[in-house]
């Protein structure tokens, strides 16, 4: 089951701003599924295939002979040595929408856009789906408090009951989980764990204590909604400050924890004040993980 995205709009403007496109998010939010889906004319290549990924990195000024654009190229922070190549055809050719990008991990990404595709490069950065899109509603317009937007917001109203809704925030917003209802959601959040650290914790900091950095994440998911206190998380886990930070930041990179930052009128004061921590997708399979462990 396909379940359109609003950002399709999104990145159909940008593919006409810049010629390449990035899509972040944490892995299993559907970047690949909505990019493939949006730029469907696009040849697509995925640097999870390790004889592609070879390519990228042994022969990087051939590549896109061999794959040459309208290209999308999943998994892109793999090989950050195509950033240049991608920088000299754009500078080369000045066309709109020429290579779609998308990957998980923004550290290596990031740095590397920031030194070769400074103004080249649309960003999106791609959360789970939203009641809207689970209920297939078309309004898209941003929340303002406002009589306009209520009035046209009723146009297409749809009931959810109290119940279902605390159920699919149980559930939580993977697309994968919500196109099938029958996939044990324990299994899912354990399996996603595991793979999490395994691929991505490993290759953005070390991690000596992968047990305590999983009760971390407990610690972390247990405190959403809530005010942050850095030091306190790391009291509750028996680690040092500095860790905790560290570890958060890796959290947020990987578009797990939304940092919300406080609203002031003040500018300066909205910089100092206390963030609240949210968590982007549920970690209800910690806790399994953590027992299935033990058993096997």
């Amino acid at each position: 089951m396909y379940y359109k995205r609003h950002a399709d709009e999104t990145i159909e403007k940008l593919s006409k701003m810049f010629g390449a496109v990035l899509v972040t998010g944490a892995r299993q939010v559907g970047k690949t599924t909505l990019l493939q889906e949006v730029a469907s004319d696009a040849r697509y290549v995925t640097l999870d295939d390790k004889i592609q990924l070879a390519s990228a990195f042994e022969q990087s000024n051939t590549f896109f002979k061999d794959n040459p654009p309208p290209v999308f190229v999943d998994e892109v922070q793999y090989a950050p040595n195509l950033f240049p190549q991608i920088k000299i055809i754009l500078d080369r050719d000045k066309k709109k929408g020429q290579f779609y990008l998308s990957g998980s991990q923004q550290f290596s990404m990031m740095e590397n856009v920031s030194e070769s595709l400074a103004g080249r490069l649309g960003i999106l950065n791609l959360s789970g789906l939203s009641l809207r899109e689970r209920c297939n509603v078309s309004f898209r317009e941003p929340f303002l408090p406002t009589d306009e937007y209520f009035r046209d917001r009723a146009k297409e109203h749809v009931g959810v009951e109290y119940t279902e809704v605390w159920a699919k925030l149980h559930r939580g917003s993977f697309p994968g989980l919500c196109a099938n209802s029958d996939f044990d959601w324990r299994v899912f959040y354990a399996a996603y764990v595991s793979t999490y650290i395994e691929r991505d914790v490993r290759s953005l900091a070390q991690v000596g204590d992968e047990v305590k950095f999983l009760q971390f994440m407990t610690v972390v998911a247990s405190l959403t909604g809530q005010l942050l206190n850095v030091a306190s998380l790391a009291r509750d886990i028996g680690i040092s400050q500095p860790t905790a930070q560290r570890w958060l930041s890796i959290l947020v990179t990987s578009n797990l924890v939304y940092l919300l930052q406080p609203y002031q009128n003040n500018i300066t004061k909205r910089t100092v004040n206390t963030e609240a921590l949210f968590l982007r997708h549920r970690f209800s399979g910690l806790s399994y993980k953590m027992e299935y462990g033990r058993s096997s």
